[in-house]
């Protein structure tokens, strides 16, 4: 069980918050997004956000000098002034910043920590520093949302990032959700709310009785390219884990999702995790296909790695679907199929010092 995890300060209004670019330069890219973010995230919490010196960098820039984007992450880190760090927004190869990144540092200087996608690269670098990062919305998606926040991912927020209450009771968002994508070239689409598809709840699809775990995960994909490199986790920090996954906006197949289980079964992971939480698939797929991922994680979990027993949940809130929960990495995990419940009994944050 992970239970040494460095529990960062909880945020509060007032608080200064960084924003790394820590992959694609998406602020640049679309300006007005990110700003429509910042602004919306400024609003609902009460903080102010602070750009980094590459933070608004072009994309071009950062594709090249990944080492600019990891001293964005490193100097967010050191300076006493900033409170916690938002990523802006994804992209495809924050794996090039592992080189270049100081685990002390982010070990000697814990605060929160927020992104999700192929900020799983950032979260496991936090991971292996010992620190406890939370798995939720970036500047540019999530905060970003066209004609203003979900309530349900505000309230996440508030629960797992400003409060050192038990975080207790995940819910199924009930206010619909959506994955369409409006064009971020277009800003007269960013005050057009995007249209939401019926809630349909979670799918408890196997599993008996109570199980506990630590939470740890991420983007599949990104997962996947993780492999091998110094960051990927030792085979003890995914006994009796709650694995969470979800897919990408580029919508990869059940084919290719079964592939990349196969590869965590060959490694030992998925023998060893006490329940798998999977978010609904992301990307412009037909709800009726739903089905078919469901179909395959069933196949691979009871035929292939022979474990009919472990809890799998999906069609879960979070990732690429909107309004997404915060998951926190190393946080006790309770799961309760007879019920069809989760809950997380331990604060995501400590309480504030002084």
């Amino acid at each position: 069980m992970l239970t040494s995890l460095i529990k960062p300060v909880r945020l509060k209004k007032g608080d200064t918050l960084a924003a790394v670019t820590l992959s694609w330069g998406g602020p640049a890219a679309f300006p007005h997004r990110y700003q429509a973010g910042k602004r919306q995230l400024e609003e609902a919490f009460g903080v102010q956000v602070v750009e980094m010196p590459h933070t608004l960098s072009s994309a071009e820039f950062l594709a090249v000098d990944p080492r600019a984007r990891a001293d964005d992450l490193m100097q967010a880190f050191v300076d006493p002034g900033i409170d916690g760090i938002v990523s802006t927004i994804g992209g495809e190869d924050s794996i090039r910043l592992i080189p270049y990144i100081d685990l002390d540092v982010i070990r000697n200087n814990p605060k929160v920590f927020l992104g999700f996608s192929d900020t799983t690269v950032s979260h496991f670098l936090c991971l292996r520093a010992g620190l406890r990062s939370f798995y939720g919305p970036s500047i540019m998606a999530g905060f970003g949302e066209n004609g203003g926040l979900f309530p349900f991912m505000a309230d996440a927020v508030r629960q797992v990032l400003f409060s050192t209450d038990p975080i207790g009771a995940l819910r199924p968002n009930t206010d619909g959700w959506t994955s369409e994508l409006l064009d971020w070239a277009d800003p007269s689409l960013q005050t057009q709310k995007r249209a939401l598809q019926p809630a349909t709840g979670w799918r408890f699809l196997q599993g008996a009785g109570v199980h506990y775990g630590h939470l740890i995960g991420g983007c599949v994909e990104v997962l996947d390219w993780l492999r091998g490199t110094p960051v990927w986790p030792d085979i003890t920090v995914w006994r009796d884990a709650v694995l969470f996954l979800e897919t990408s906006e580029e919508a990869p197949s059940p084919q290719a999702v079964r592939r990349i289980l196969r590869t965590l079964q060959a490694v030992g992971t998925l023998k060893e995790i006490s329940a798998i939480l999977i978010g609904r698939p992301g990307g412009e797929i037909d709800p009726a296909q739903f089905v078919e991922y469901d179909k395959m994680v069933l196949d691979v979990i009871r035929n292939e790695v022979g474990r009919p027993e472990l809890p799998i949940v999906t069609n879960m809130d979070f990732g690429h679907t909107d309004p997404m929960f915060v998951f926190p990495y190393g946080a006790r995990c309770e799961i309760d199929c007879d019920r069809e419940s989760i809950h997380i009994p331990e604060s995501g944050v400590s309480g504030r010092r002084g």
